[in-house]
Formats: structure tokens, C-alpha cells, sequence
């Protein structure tokens, strides 16, 4: 590691074409500043990581990074999600620095938090977790179920930092050993505590956003959500487990009960306990299928070994596309 450390603020991006423009200059400033105040190295890099836009937020990329060699750039084939950009950007940082900072295109992440988390590196942390210190800017119910997301996800096993999304500090060490996780199913606030070494966490107050809409409507939460928990736990098939053998136990001495009412001659027919005992036991089936099929399915997508995203573009090997062309072209 050099003197002065270089760093990549890594940022995914999808069509935010309308954001784009604000925050670009706003992370330039702070990078600037970083360097200024002598914490990081004049060859640190913002990389931005198009997940497959639909707008024009590659070409807003490219034309940062031909303006300013400070920028750069990478295009995924296609979208594949918010936690695939975010790895991506990371491997593709890994190699050419020494620490990186992964932060959202939208604005809302404190940007100043950056200084607590590079001092805290320095000091000796090689993971540094950006915390929500409040969540005043939310609405009750999206308060309500983040906050009880982060609750189940702690009791079901998964060791999760309370409040922190994908802002966060990780030293190249880190991700390369990080890069060992091969999984295709990743949740990367749920995967960094499993890596270990040395950490901290910075507090800070989130903003609303900028401008553009939010992409993560609660369908996508719950999907984050559920893919969170049954990719770090497998507890809920243990919980499973247990609720039926629960009710085995209770169908075992209902069967005793039923069968002493017979030789008793105290029987009364009816439909109605019936009715709500199978309806209630069927829909426990289902619901336990469900979760069991889920990791099923997480299993058949792990055998598969599919890439977890693909790289089609680069902002700095434009160049050496051009030479190839005009060489076709001869």
C-alpha cells in the first residue's frame, strides 16, 4: 500500500439519466477534497457501473469520463440487479487500488461520511459500514419494515449491521479475498461481516433523493429481502422443521382424544373443525413448500456456475476499440 492510499468510489447505476448530472459533479468535489486534505492518492477514480440502463446514463458515463480522466466507466451486457452492479464495480476496482467506497447514484448518502470512513482505514479498519443514524426521511410504513427487516435477518442467523445498506469502506485485501465467494445468490451487506478482519461503522443522516424516481419499490425490497435470508441462513427449513413437528404432536394427541370420544360414544358429527384443521394444515404445506422450494431453487441456479454479470464495455479501452475498427477498416 502506498503512502497515501488510492481509492475508488465504486457507484452502480440504473437510468439515472435525470440524477446523474447532479451527483457527478457533487462526487468529483468530494474526491477532490479527499485528495486535497492529503487522506487519499491523486490517482484515485470514481467508477461508475451501468446495470443495463434503458436511458441514456452510458452515454451521460461516457462523456464524464472523455471530460475527465478522474472518471471512469464500466456497461454490464444487461441488468442484473443493484448487488451484481455493486460487485462488479468492486472486482473490476479491486486490482488498481487500495481501498474502495461503494455509495448509491442517488444522492441521499452523506457524502462527507467518506472522511470519517478513510480515517477509520487508516487507523487500521479494512471495513468501514455506512450506518443510518436515523430514518427520518422515511415513511412510517418503509421505516417499520426496514427496521424489522434487519431484525428478522439477525434472529434468523444472518449477521447483518443494523441500518446499513451498501455504503461502505472495503481494502483491496478484503475483496480479494471476498472474490473467493463464488456463490451466484449474493447479498453483500449479509456477505462482508462473513469475510471478517477489522471493523467499524461511521453514522450518518440520509437525504432524500435528488432527483429521478427510487428503484426499489417494496416488490423489490421483499425480493431483497427474502433473497437476503435464504441466501445467508438456513434456518427458516429449521423453524419448518420444527412447526411440524409441532404439529405432528398435537395431531398425535388429537387422534387419542378422537379415538377416547368414540369408545366414550361422545361423538358429534360436523364439518366445521374439520374444514378449519385442513385448511389450516394445507396451507401450512404450502407455505413450508414454498420456502423449500426457494432453496431448492437457489441450489439449481448454484450448479449452474453462470456468470454473475458480464462486462461488454469499458470507458478506458474506447480507445483501443477505435484502433481496431480503423485497422479492420484498412
Amino acid at each position: 500500500m502506498s503512502a497515501k492510499p488510492i481509492l475508488y468510489i465504486v457507484i452502480p447505476c440504473y437510468n439515472e439519466e435525470a440524477v446523474l448530472p447532479v451527483t457527478a459533479p457533487m462526487f468529483l468535489k468530494k474526491l477532490e477534497a479527499l485528495v486535497d486534505s492529503g487522506r487519499v492518492s491523486a490517482s484515485s477514480r470514481i467508477l461508475f457501473v451501468n446495470d443495463g440502463s434503458k436511458d441514456a446514463t452510458w452515454a451521460l458515463i461516457c462523456a464524464l469520463a472523455e471530460k475527465d480522466p478522474r472518471v471512469l466507466g464500466v456497461c454490464l451486457s444487461r441488468n442484473r440487479g443493484h448487488q451484481n452492479a455493486v460487485l462488479a464495480g468492486l472486482m473490476e476496482a479491486m486490482d488498481r487500488c487500495d481501498i474502495t467506497i461503494s455509495i448509491d447514484c442517488d444522492g441521499q448518502d452523506d457524502l462527507d461520511a467518506m472522511d470519517a470512513m478513510v480515517d477509520a482505514y487508516l487507523d487500521g479498519c479494512e471495513v468501514v459500514y455506512g450506518v443510518r443514524s436515523r430514518r427520518d426521511t422515511d415513511t412510517w410504513f418503509k421505516r417499520t419494515t426496514a427496521q424489522g427487516f434487519y431484525r428478522l435477518m439477525n434472529g434468523l442467523g444472518a449477521e447483518v449491521v443494523y441500518n446499513h445498506a451498501d455504503y461502505r469502506l472495503v481494502s483491496s485485501l478484503v475483496l480479494r479475498h471476498f472474490a473467493d465467494f463464488g456463490e451466484a445468490n449474493i447479498f453483500l451487506r449479509g456477505m462482508f461481516p462473513l469475510v471478517g478482519f477489522k471493523s467499524t461503522c461511521v453514522y450518518y443522516e440520509r437525504r432524500e433523493r435528488l432527483a429521478g424516481e427510487s428503484h426499489y419499490p417494496l416488490g423489490k425490497m421483499l425480493a431483497l429481502a427474502f433473497n437476503g435470508i435464504t441466501s445467508l441462513s438456513v434456518k427458516p427449513i429449521s423453524l419448518i422443521t420444527g412447526v411440524g413437528v409441532g404439529f405432528s404432536l398435537l395431531g398425535l394427541i388429537a387422534s387419542l382424544w378422537a379415538v377416547v370420544k368414540v369408545i366414550l360414544g361422545q361423538t358429534v358429527h360436523g364439518w366445521a373443525s374439520l374444514f378449519c384443521i385442513v385448511c389450516l394444515l394445507g396451507g401450512i404445506q404450502l407455505v413450508s413448500l414454498g420456502v423449500i422450494g426457494q432453496y431448492v431453487g437457489k441450489t439449481y441456479m448454484e450448479t449452474k456456475r453462470r456468470p454473475r454479470y458480464i462486462v461488454s464495455e469499458r470507458t478506458w479501452e474506447k480507445g483501443r476499440r477505435r484502433w481496431i475498427e480503423e485497422e479492420r477498416e484498412k
